[in-house]
């Protein structure tokens, strides 16, 4: 039994720091090519929630409503994010898909996103 949580407690570490490299690297890679939008707060909620509706920026009080969707639209372009049609316009992270599917999914009952 102590065996099982020290593996367990051992494999969630290893995802957490995964997933923290990932959020500096794409913050460092947001920074470089789109310093304009680039704000740490806005690539830590892209990383809070599978999808970063424009409301979402609005309620935590990064930018208003028409900054939001440029912003948004912006980190689209630049491959960032990932626009989904789903009733309403959303954006997924582009890496959070790529690191779902390559880390999180690896037969060890990680959560995969719509996309």
């Amino acid at each position: 039994m102590l065996e099982a949580v020290r593996t367990t407690a051992e494999w969630t570490t290893a995802k957490i720091q995964a997933i923290r490299e990932l959020l500096d690297e794409t913050a460092s890679a947001i920074r470089r090519k789109l310093p304009k939008t680039y704000s740490r707060e806005l690539v830590e909620l892209i990383f809070v929630n599978p999808y970063c509706r424009v409301n979402d920026v609005v309620k935590v009080g990064i930018c208003q409503r028409q900054t939001a969707t440029v912003y948004l639209n912006t980190l689209a372009d630049g491959a960032f994010l990932e626009k989904v049609k789903a009733g309403k316009p959303l954006h997924q992270p582009a890496a959070v898909s790529a690191f779902v599917g390559s880390h999180l999914n690896s037969g060890t009952g990680g959560r995969k996103f719509k996309v």
